[in-house]
């Protein structure tokens, strides 16, 4: 249990670690950018298939429903995200708002703050997934899943710090803001562990869910993002390499 809350913390402190670095540079070229989130989406893509989708049809035994209640957990998780994303609006068309239409700074700071709960909500299926991944009792590869969000919550953290800083939110308040939506990604994964410990059962459906839940956000998300501003050719790359870290990280932790 106190591995799971320290990377629990360690997830979501990996957002405050980006907002400090968020503070420290404000300006954070496009092109640097797409490179790490691309890395991140490379390593979250391995982290999803090899800890959480393949594991799912392991733990399905020779049952003939193994493969169907994968399949389903990867559609619910994905389809989970997308209700989501109809309640709120699209972290990187969001983010370009303020600068399109030039509104006060009070419609400009809700649109903001509207950004920054679109990243919470976006954490906690994330928390659930790093959580999940223990509830199967390998810590080495509940550690890769872990380690993989965690990577995409850096650059994640980075971006929010400078549109709430331009809307005219003070430090402190900005430091909070950011906090908060880590915060709902160490409760996520807290929440994770414990819905599987209390049914083992559930496993096979959870570890499929969280998959699909991550390889929504890197489809829909991340991907998107990382070839809109140039930069695809060493996005491409950037995920290769991240992907096969972890490919690599997974066969010599075997």
């Amino acid at each position: 249990m106190q591995i799971v809350l320290l990377t629990a913390l360690g997830v979501g402190g990996a957002t405050v670690i980006g907002a400090l670095g968020g503070f420290a540079f404000k300006k954070i070229s496009h092109s640097f950018s797409d490179i790490v989130l691309s890395f991140a989406a490379g390593v979250m893509l391995a982290a999803a298939v090899i800890g959480l989708i393949l594991p799912s049809l392991e733990y399905g035994g020779e049952s003939a429903l193994a493969l169907p209640i994968t399949v389903l957990g990867i559609f619910c998780g994905a389809l989970c995200l997308n209700f989501i994303d109809k309640l709120v609006p699209h972290l990187h068309r969001l983010a370009g708002v303020d600068q399109e239409t030039h509104p006060d700074k009070t419609e400009q700071l809700n649109k903001v703050l509207l950004f920054v709960m679109a990243i919470a909500i976006h954490n906690l299926p994330e928390g659930i997934a790093a959580g999940v991944g223990f509830g199967t009792g390998d810590t080495a590869e509940a550690l890769v899943i872990a380690a993989g969000i965690a990577l995409q919550n850096i650059p994640e953290g980075m971006v929010i710090i400078a549109p709430m800083l331009a809307a005219g939110m003070s430090h402190g308040r900005t430091f909070v803001a950011a906090l908060a939506t880590g915060v709902v990604e160490v409760l996520g994964t807290l929440l994770g562990f414990f819905a599987v410990s209390i049914s083992s059962a559930i496993l096979p459906f959870a570890l499929a869910f969280a998959g699909g839940t991550m390889l929504y956000v890197i489809s829909d998300e991340m991907i998107p993002e990382t070839h809109a501003h140039g930069s695809e050719r060493g996005a491409t790359y950037a995920l290769l390499v991240g992907f096969c870290l972890m490919l690599a990280m997974s066969f010599y932790l075997e």
